[in-house]
């Protein structure tokens, strides 16, 4: 039986060398390799030096190709090369393709967006109503048709996005921007600088100002004060440090920003500092803005009988917006009596700075046959964006929910803001569906991971929801950015920029316009943050 297997042994290698001599590629013999040994394989490479078994590797017989001459896959995907060749690692779990001889799918070229007619003048009338995503995606169209689009046109872009506060329009237009021949223009890149920070993208405003050329003294301004509108008055500050080690010479608006950072931060000694270095260091002259601005530091850490002195010790006489900043802290503070006599006081000197009180009209019991005077209330309305589309959320009927996660994470739902007279688990349950936490939980399911969320929201956000979006921000480990009517809340890792703890908008509460007799309905003056849900 040996002789017999020794002699099919021989002829498979003579059949492999006349296979070899002829040049026959793609041979259907090609299977009796599998048979040979690999000691007649070494043997037939010494007779023909042209041959290597390595290259005969098992293929595909219905190609044509040569060895070596198909793609290699990427480096990443599969192990080092060894020998000469590669070798595939298996198939990780869920991986789509399940078969190692399964070929994959070829990639599909990215969509092009389809082109929107219309011209420049077109563009600009997205711009002036608003419709930004379209004013981005004609912008778009126009570019490949080989449009020229001026100057003008890009700022009037900026400021719509600006105004808007889309982040990804924002930086569509930049890109747009960024291959036209001005693109080295100062001041539309001092403008992309202010339109980053009105739409709360810090970051992007801070590698806009590194990659600029060229910068003058309002594009520090405008990094200062996009850090300060934004809640991070440390960067604010240090920002003003690097413009005063570089040689820079502040003016005016470079010490309003700063002390809008030092209000952000409640740091009253280091204002004062500002203040004063203002007037000793550069000669600058206070004007109408910085008194506004150091009663801004005052009012915001809760300093509201020295900012009254500090009026009183002006060196000219105080104006109606000096005044109004006062009263509007405050009101944000809790103290009516200084609201009510500021008010007086502003009725006299500047009618126009003083809103009209709400009315109070009591409750009477109406007839079977007459309808009842409904008065309209502004419901809670929250819009986020993610996957180039705007989302909106308004608060839905209460059901049960769970929270087990959020109240292990220390969070007590605080029901001082429901201001309606319901048991205390309803109370807790509405807190729950305020329409903020329904965006942030479509966000997070529905974003990346490791993505900043961004929430638009048209009431200022409650006390308790304050509280509660910190827990979250610190469980999801992401940014949470929430524009209310007020400002800019940059929530990660359990804090917020604004510095405010769990007492935020609690004064709020202590205004008379918020108390609640028998028989009486108020309308609310300050806007109440139980419209977020609908009972």
């Amino acid at each position: 039986m040996s002789s017999s297997f020794a002699g099919i042994q021989r002829a498979g290698a003579t059949m492999l060398a006349s296979i070899l001599k002829a040049r026959i590629p793609n041979s259907s013999s090609i299977f009796l390799l599998r048979s040979l040994s690999l000691n007649n394989l070494n043997s037939v490479s010494k007779k023909f030096p042209s041959f290597h078994h390595r290259s005969l590797s098992v293929r595909c017989l219905s190609t044509s190709a040569v060895p070596n001459s198909y793609q290699r896959p990427p480096s990443n995907q599969y192990g080092p090369p060894r020998g000469g060749g590669y070798r595939p690692q298996p198939v990780q779990r869920g991986s789509p393709v399940t078969n190692v001889n399964q070929v994959a799918p070829a990639r599909q070229p990215p969509v092009e967006e389809p082109l929107i007619q219309g011209n420049v003048d077109t563009l600009l009338g997205f711009c002036r109503e608003g419709k930004m995503k379209e004013a981005a995606q004609l912008l778009s169209s126009l570019e490949r048709q080989g449009v020229r689009i001026e100057p003008s046109v890009f700022l009037a872009l900026i400021e719509g996005c600006a105004g808007a506060k889309l982040v990804e329009e924002a930086k569509r237009v930049h890109d747009h921007f960024l291959r036209t021949p001005f693109r080295h223009d100062v001041y539309i890149n001092n403008r992309l600088i202010d339109m980053y920070g009105k739409c709360g993208s810090m970051a992007d405003a801070r590698q806009m100002f590194d990659r600029m050329p060229e910068r003058n003294l309002e594009s520090w301004n405008l990094l200062i004060k996009g850090f300060a509108a934004n809640g991070q008055g440390e960067d604010a500050l240090h920002m003003f440090k690097q413009l005063r080690q570089a040689g820079g010479r502040p003016d005016g608006q470079t010490y309003v920003a700063v002390l809008a950072a030092c209000a952000s931060l409640e740091s009253v000694e280091e204002g004062f500092i500002h203040f004063e270095s203002m007037t000793k260091d550069y000669g600058i002259v206070p004007g109408d803005e910085h008194y506004v601005g150091l009663v801004g530091v005052l009012g915001s850490s809760g300093h509201l009988n020295e900012a009254e002195e500090f009026i009183a010790r002006m060196p000219v006489e105080p104006s109606s917006n000096v005044w109004e900043a006062l009263m509007h802290f405050a009101r944000m503070q809790g103290d009516t009596e200084m609201e009510d006599r500021i008010e007086e006081f502003l009725l006299v000197i500047d009618p126009s700075k003083v809103k009209p009180k709400p009315t109070i009209i009591p409750a009477i019991t109406p007839k079977p046959d007459v309808k009842p005077l409904m008065t309209r209330r502004r419901t809670g309305l929250n819009m986020i964006e993610g996957n180039y589309k705007l989302n909106e959320f308004r608060a839905p009927l209460i059901q049960k929910p769970e929270a087990s996660q959020m109240k292990e994470a220390g969070y007590v739902p605080d029901t001082r803001y429901v201001l309606h007279d319901i048991d205390q688990e309803a109370k807790e349950q509405a807190l729950l569906y305020h329409s903020e936490r329904l965006a942030i939980a479509y966000g997070l399911i529905s974003t990346p991971a490791n993505t900043p969320l961004r929430i638009i929201k048209n009431l200022r956000i409650c006390g308790d929801c304050h509280n509660a979006i910190k827990i979250m921000s610190k469980i999801v480990g992401r940014e949470l950015i929430v524009r209310d009517n007020k400002r800019f809340h940059h929530f990660k890792d359990g804090k917020c920029s604004c510095g405010k703890g769990e007492d935020y908008h609690l004064p709020m509460l202590k205004h008379p316009n918020f108390l609640m007799s028998p028989g009486f309905r108020p309308v609310l003056g300050l806007e109440d943050e139980s419209d977020d849900s609908i009972y």
